[in-house]
């Protein structure tokens, strides 16, 4: 009888598992069931060009049915409401449930606030495509409001958090700014984009001359950079620093931070500090040896210095192909592998015709459109690798 493998999210780690263990294992041996809140996958390394307005939402995601459809891996559209480990059952919002063999958790991250009063109540996340929808309508809400009012709030753009997610989004702020001011006679001159980060430099893992090149290029457009200046209180229309000082404002973007999911956190799987699963160096739960986690769900240790692995989605998806083939070894009795991943590098957009990164084992420097290119042909890759290049999206 085929072992039914349960897979939580089609995020980077969830699909890439479903389509290495369809590939590994027919469906007599393997029923595969992935369960995602919407009905397609997100490109969430993507998510600033929608957010920015320099694309439209459906390029940054694929519809599952067309990814998935004649690979026999059926897909629920569900909200996870929790998750009983020992029930080998999984509970959902609307009162269903599912049993499985084996369960992947794919379920990604959430936010972290650091508790900063008022920041959840006040920001904008992103982290969906309905985020970067949601922030794109406000951007260009507030900009028409200023042609209106003259109220200069209107125009000052805050993006919590300087690291990969933060600076690709203000960067791509920077270019789209002038054609929406455009759209509503309003002088882009008079527009204050800032980027604010507590900790004493941006870009965490880059080296200081690439750090120097995105900051150059940044400012160079409009962008202000308060570095080493916490925020320690948001309310409406107002951000707190740490210096005492005040930014009148109704746009801030947190992207300082993320947490494990509070799903996982609550399942009773072992999780850290921050809510993160427990895995061996099989990937599987330290807790619970039929349960497997992925992704940003996951926290995994053999990173520079000792410290985890940063939570990437090229970690993710090779943890998906991983999981593939662990299920497989699991279900046909054979040697489980341990995990090593094999990172090629990371590369940052800075807008539209400017990017930074470094690239292979020896983390060979680039810079320009040579990083902007190497950026697109990775994306282009990925979509090639679950087969997603001739699907249309919606």
């Amino acid at each position: 009888m085929a072992k039914h493998i349960v897979i939580l999210g089609a995020g980077y780690g969830g699909l890439k598992t479903a389509l290495e263990t369809r590939k590994l294992m027919t469906a007599d041996a393997a029923r595969i069931t992935i369960v995602n809140r919407h009905p397609y996958h997100q490109f969430i390394t993507e998510l600033h060009l929608p957010a920015a307005g320099s694309a439209a939402p459906q390029k940054v995601r694929l519809p599952l049915d067309k990814l998935l459809g004649g690979k026999k891996i059926d897909v629920l559209l569900a909200d996870v409401d929790r998750i009983a480990p020992d029930e080998h059952t999984v509970y959902f919002t609307d009162g269903s449930m599912v049993s499985y063999d084996y369960l992947v958790v794919g379920l990604g991250s959430e936010t972290e606030f650091f508790g900063i009063p008022g920041l959840q109540e006040h920001s904008f996340v992103l982290k969906s495509v309905d985020d970067a929808t949601r922030i794109n309508q406000h951007i260009e809400a507030c900009i028409k409001e200023y042609a209106r009012t003259k109220d200069d709030t209107n125009l000052t753009f805050g993006v919590g958090g300087a690291g990969l997610s933060g600076i690709e989004l203000v960067g791509e702020m920077a270019d789209m700014m002038p054609s929406i001011c455009a759209k509503y006679g309003v002088n882009p001159q008079l527009v204050k984009l800032l980027s604010i980060e507590a900790a004493p430099s941006i870009l965490p893992g880059f080296p200081e001359t690439l750090i120097e090149r995105a900051k150059t290029s940044l400012e160079a457009r409009g962008v202000k950079f308060l570095v080493g200046v916490p925020i320690v209180k948001m309310e409406s229309g107002l951000v707190h620093l740490k210096t005492g000082e005040t930014i009148p404002t109704k746009t801030l973007i947190w992207t300082g931070g993320v947490r494990g999911h509070s799903v996982v956190a609550s399942s009773g799987l072992a999780v850290d500090g921050r809510g993160r699963g427990l895995v061996n160096e099989f990937l599987q739960s330290t807790s619970h040896e039929d349960v497997f986690i992925v992704g940003d769900s996951a926290i995994v240790m053999g990173g520079p210095n000792g410290r985890p692995y940063p939570p990437t989605a090229q970690l993710a998806g090779q943890m998906g192909i991983h999981v593939g083939r662990q299920l497989h070894g699991v279900i046909k009795g054979t040697k489980l592998e341990p995990f090593q991943p094999h990172l090629q590098g990371t590369l940052a957009s800075l807008g539209q015709k400017d990017g930074i990164g470094m690239v292979g084992d020896k983390k060979r420097e680039v810079k320009g459109k040579t990083a902007l290119w190497l950026k697109g042909a990775s994306q282009l890759r990925y979509v090639w690798q679950i087969g997603g290049l001739f699907t249309r999206a919606e």
